[in-house]
């Protein structure tokens, strides 16, 4: 058990709201997955798939950032994915117009398609038990969906980019989700793998517990390190954060 930072000074969430990948899912080993998969079919097994997953999700902050500064209307993160992909092809010397229309859809699907951490449908169960818990993910609602129904979790609600049409860190997308919910901020609490979402949350008025994810990279060492804090609670798991918030 990680442990909690002054849990006997904060106020209890009314609402657990829930980043996805990385927190609740494992997407690199999913990505990475699939994609060894496509690889094969297209010829090209020579290209490392974890490699080709992490360079995929490399494309993903600076993709939104297009959307959040107002350089492009907003769009969903399937969108997103797709032409991330055929960047992420058109790297490795290969064109995406030279590949099936059908494989690509499938491809880009395979967000669609992560498997939960080990913790995650138990811990989500029990927490479910005392808080409403919806996400608070960048993901659309269609793929949210199909995560959910694919992984088995137990969401009271779907909510996220596409409800209030701003991708995090954005101080809309958690402002906006609150608001959504009919709670003050203060009353909502973010649960994720990702410092910098904690942070963006925080200075939105958020309680915020960090779920230590050390295999989200496959070993290394998380790039938003540095934006660590002491948040409100810290836990090495989903089932470890329902101990601490007394969901027995």
């Amino acid at each position: 058990m990680a442990g909690s930072i002054g849990s006997t000074l904060m106020a209890t969430p009314r609402v657990l709201a829930f980043d996805v990948f990385g927190t609740v899912v494992d997407w690199r080993s999913g990505i990475a997955r699939d994609s060894s998969r496509f690889l094969a079919e297209i010829s090209r097994s020579d290209i490392d798939s974890a490699t080709f997953a992490d360079n995929w999700r490399k494309r993903y902050q600076p993709a939104m950032a297009e959307v959040r500064d107002s350089r492009r209307p907003f769009v969903i993160l399937d969108v997103l994915h797709r032409e991330m992909l055929e960047g992420v092809l058109s790297e490795y010397g290969i064109n995406p117009r030279a590949i099936e229309p059908d494989l690509l859809v499938d491809w880009t699907r395979a967000w669609h398609r992560l498997e939960p951490w080990p913790d995650a449908v138990v811990g989500l169960t029990r927490l479910k038990m005392r808080y409403p818990i919806v996400t608070l993910s960048n993901g659309n609602i269609a793929l949210m969906l199909d995560v959910a129904r694919h992984g088995g979790l137990p969401w009271d609600a779907i909510l996220g980019a596409e409800v209030t049409r701003a991708y995090k860190p954005a101080a809309e997308a958690y402002l906006g989700t609150a608001a959504i919910l009919d709670v003050s901020p203060a009353d909502l609490c973010l649960v994720a793998a990702h410092h910098s979402d904690l942070a963006a949350a925080r200075a939105s008025g958020l309680l915020t517990a960090f779920v230590n994810r050390p295999m989200e990279y496959g070993g290394a060492e998380a790039p938003d390190r540095d934006q660590r804090q002491e948040w409100e609670w810290r836990a090495d798991g989903l089932t470890d954060l329902a101990d601490q918030l007394g969901c027995h």
